[in-house]
């Protein structure tokens, strides 16, 4: 299988994603929402030997997070598109924003987290396991 391409609005960052993600999530918390200034954040979590940056030099950003452990946020410094990120809470993995594959058939998410957070008009698939705050880790 043919790495998939995560990249920014304006093309100069970019990232290859080997195999499968090992897990895609939403997250409904609120940091996630002032971030992505949309209700929730869809990341595809991947293996850190199977991505690869192959174009671009992102600009950083570091916070804490809900779950009291830091995250280095990676974004576009010309168009300032967040594409990755590194979650110290699971230092084996890398989150990408699925929106930045553009990809409408890339696989759905497999579970919905920080959902105490989520738009209560929001309704999930009856189908999509749900956690008020994180999961547990696998």
């Amino acid at each position: 299988m043919a790495p998939r391409i995560a990249r920014c609005v304006c093309g100069d960052l970019q990232l290859a994603c080997g195999d499968e993600p090992r897990k895609v999530s939403m997250c409904h918390c609120l940091d996630c929402q002032r971030r992505t200034g949309s209700i929730l954040s869809i990341a595809a979590f991947y293996e850190r030997a199977a991505v690869t940056l192959v174009q671009g030099l992102p600009r950083q950003f570091t916070r804490d997070s809900a779950s009291g452990k830091p995250v280095t946020f990676h974004f576009c410094g010309t168009c300032g598109a967040n594409v990755f990120w590194e979650p110290a809470r699971m230092p084996h993995l890398v989150g990408v924003a699925v929106g930045a594959f553009g990809d409408p058939d890339f696989p759905r998410p497999e579970q919905a987290v920080w959902t105490k957070d989520r738009h209560r008009w929001l309704h999930l698939p009856a189908d999509t396991p749900s956690f008020e705050v994180n999961p547990p880790p696998r």
